[in-house]
Formats: structure tokens, C-alpha cells, sequence
């Protein structure tokens, strides 16, 4: 059955905008006093409330009260929502001083995760995860990326997608599930690097393929992780297999974003360390560059150049890294209003890299804007004019969201 779902005060579908390039705010339609009509949980049309009414009259109405502005679900391409424990004492000696790499090299870091999450069960794993999906959603957040990567031997990195796997059977928006068993060379391996990543494609993902707990693959590239070469034919044999790849790239040292480039990944994420070179490479090529701002502030480094890459022609999307050790915070919204005010990024932008863009680095076609036939996954803010949405720098929160037509809360 059709339903028809609004007046909104403005209604801003991102439909037919680029995926690649700057953006200015004049190219965003915005449609005023508007309806959307759905069916089946799919966006039938977008159009004047009493127009979509007086030619629907068959339709079921939901009506919206008081001023609010409709965008589309965002979606989070890039987290590490399973997890279990904390990272608190990182954090403290990250702010007195110490880096990333010392904090590591002296037993925290992702090797401290991987401890507290290899002691939780494949229950309390899909607990904490549900928690977490539950605070995105009520942030406007419809679909969601989670990785693996926190297990690094082959029971626990099934464990960790088993445990997504039962969280997506319960949970009220979407989740997309990476394995990342190629986070780091983990401590308990007795081997090289080249040798554990043989171990994961012969081991691990023939199983990830056959219980159908992933469809994509991710390497972090760097000094402490995985090299250049060793992760070219990973992602090139992971690829074989019929994963989609991604790549932790050029956070601290570059190199990662060209392996990105030239073995054709969906998508190249964080990024900080790259240069005009690098953001060239990019923007003549497919592959999505992701800004991660959490880590960013979590780490107390700089963004991501996220200004040039636009510039220059890259399809950029923003995520939140919602991790326990570089980016606790986990606010989308907020991060992403942050890095448009260090990167002079406009709304359109922002809200592109939030939706349509952000689909696009996770290779799915069927939402993120408003366009016939697209998942009806929406969120509603209480203001009149889309613009207070940034101005607030993530305070502001929607009060209504619907996944595939169907509202998840009132407030």
C-alpha cells in the first residue's frame, strides 16, 4: 500500500548531483511544503504535500506537525562498532603526549581491542554493537559499516562477524559488515606479515564467503599494519575471490591510496597524509576518498584534505571511524560539521559525502537520495531552513527517522 508522508517545510532529495567534484548549495533542490510517497518501503515520488495528496487519495497519510526539513538517511561507510572495552587509558597518555605509534609499539593501541574483544562472547559482542547501531539511529544514521579486525586469528574473526551478522537480524537499519582480519599483524601470529595474510586468504575468507558474513575486504596500510606490496596481492587475490576491497590509507605515511588506485578499490579511507600527488591520483580514478574527521580530533592531528580533493575532482565521502581508541566520540554529524568549517566544505557537500557518496563507497545504488525506486530511509529535523542543521555543529538532532518507510521513533 502507497503512503504518503509529510508536510515538511523544505524537503532536500540530493537527487541528481554529481558523485564526483565540488558542490555548490545553489545545486541542491529544495522542495517546500513537500510530501514523500512510498511503497513497499521505496520511494514512489517526491513532490508539493497537497499535490502528492489530491493525487493519491487511495494513499495511507502520515503527517508530520510542526517545521521540519527532510534529507535523506545518512550512511556510515567507515566503523569499528564491534568491540568490547575501552580505550581510556590510551586516550589519556595520547592527550599528555605520547603518539599513536608509542602508544602501540607499548602494548595499547588496537592490540589492547583486540585483547578485551577476543574475552567477549559472540552474545555480548551483538549487545554491545546493538547499543551503538540504536545511538546512530536516532542520529539520522540508516545504514552502517562495521568491521571486523579485532579478533586477528581465525575463531575470533568469525566470532566478530558472526556477532554483526546477529546484530543485523535485530536491528532497525542496515549493516554492512567488512572483514578486516588484515588490521595488524597480530601478536600471537608466528610469521611475517606475507605469511599471515596467505593464513586469512586460505583460511578465513574462503569461510567469511561460504557463511555469507561479508562481502568486503579492508587492509590498514602503514608502518605499524600491512606494507605496500604485501597488500597489493592481498587485495588483488581478495578480489579474485569476489570481495569488494577498501583500504586504511595514507593516515601517518603515504603509499596506501595508490594501492587503492591501482587495484581498483571500492574505496581509499582516511587520508591525512596525502598529498598533491596523491589527491590527483584519486580524483582521476574511481575510488572514493573517505575523510574520517573522529580521528582526526580523536588523535588531535589534521583533517584530511578534503577541500582539495573536491577540487580536484574526487567523489569525497565523511564517516565517523567510530572506534575505542582514535575515535570514541562516534557523532557523525558533529565530526562532519567540524571538518566542513576547517575544510570549507559546503552544506551540499557535507550532506552529499553523508549520502549519495557514501553509498557510493560501500558500491550500494539504492539509497541515499530521493529518487523513485531508492530505499524511503529519511530523517527529519525540527527547523525551517536546512542550513541551521551545520550551524548547530551536530546539537542538532532529528526528531523523527524512517528506515525503508517506516518511522523508528517519535519525539
Amino acid at each position: 500500500m502507497k503512503k504518503l508522508i509529510g508536510p515538511f517545510t523544505q524537503i532536500l532529495p540530493l537527487s541528481g548531483l554529481p558523485l564526483k567534484g565540488a558542490l555548490n548549495d545553489e545545486q541542491l533542490q529544495i522542495i517546500p511544503q513537500g510530501g514523500v510517497l512510498t511503497e513497499d518501503g521505496l520511494i514512489v515520488e517526491v513532490d508539493d504535500f497537497e499535490k502528492l495528496r489530491k493525487d493519491n487519495r487511495e494513499a495511507e497519510v502520515e503527517e508530520v506537525a510542526g517545521q521540519q526539513v527532510l534529507l535523506p538517511g545518512f550512511i556510515d561507510c567507515h566503523t569499528h562498532l564491534c568491540f568490547a572495552g575501552d580505550r581510556s587509558k590510551d586516550y589519556a597518555l595520547r592527550i599528555a603526549g605520547k603518539s599513536y605509534l608509542e602508544i602501540a609499539k607499548a602494548g595499547g593501541g588496537i592490540w589492547d581491542s583486540v585483547t578485551q574483544t577476543r574475552q567477549a562472547s559472540k552474545e555480548q559482542l551483538a549487545e554491545l554493537l546493538l547499543q551503538r547501531i540504536d545511538r546512530h539511529a536516532k542520529d539520522g544514521v540508516t545504514t552502517i559499516e562495521i568491521k571486523s579486525g579485532y579478533g586477528l586469528k581465525l575463531e575470533e574473526e568469525l566470532k566478530q562477524l558472526r556477532a554483526i551478522k546477529l546484530a543485523a537480524a535485530n536491528s532497525k537499519v542496515d549493516l554492512i559488515a567488512t572483514c578486516l582480519a588484515a588490521h595488524i599483524l597480530p601478536k600471537d601470529f608466528f610469521g611475517v606479515a606475507s605469511e599471515y595474510l596467505e593464513y586469512v586468504l586460505n583460511n578465513l575468507l574462503p569461510k567469511v564467503k561460504k557463511e555469507n558474513l561479508a562481502n568486503r575486504v579492508d587492509i590498514f596500510i602503514e608502518e605499524s599494519a600491512f606494507n605496500t606490496t604485501n597488500a597489493t596481492s592481498y587485495l588483488r587475490v581478495a578480489k579474485q575471490m569476489g570481495f569488494d576491497v577498501t583500504v586504511h590509507a595514507d593516515q601517518f605515511t603515504t603509499g596506501g591510496s595508490e594501492v587503492a588506485v591501482n587495484v581498483g578499490a571500492v574505496s581509499a579511507d582516511h587520508l591525512e597524509a596525502s598529498t598533491e600527488k596523491e589527491i590527483k591520483r584519486l580524483a582521476a580514478s574511481e575510488t572514493v576518498a573517505v575523510a574520517l574527521p573522529g580521528a582526526s580530533l580523536g588523535l588531535g592531528m589534521g583533517f584530511a584534505p578534503a577541500r582539495e580533493l573536491l577540487n580536484a575532482g574526487a567523489s569525497l565521502a565523511i564517516a565517523s571511524d567510530w572506534n575505542p581508541g582514535s575515535a570514541p566520540m562516534g557523532d557523525l554529524l558533529m565530526q562532519a560539521s567540524v571538518l566542513s568549517a576547517y575544510e570549507k566544505l559546503t552544506t551540499a557537500e557535507v550532506f552529499a559525502g553523508l549520502t549519495f557518496r557514501a553509498a557510493k563507497a560501500l558500491n550500494l545504488h539504492d539509497r541515499g537520495a530521493f529518487e523513485k525506486g531508492k530505499l524511503a530511509d529519511m530523517q527529519a529535523y525540527p527547523c525551517a531552513d536546512y542550513r541551521e542543521i551545520l550551524y548547530h555543529q551536530g546539537k542538532l538532532k532529528p526528531n523523527q527517522v524512517w528506515k525503508e518507510g517506516i518511522c523508528l521513533n517519535q519525539n
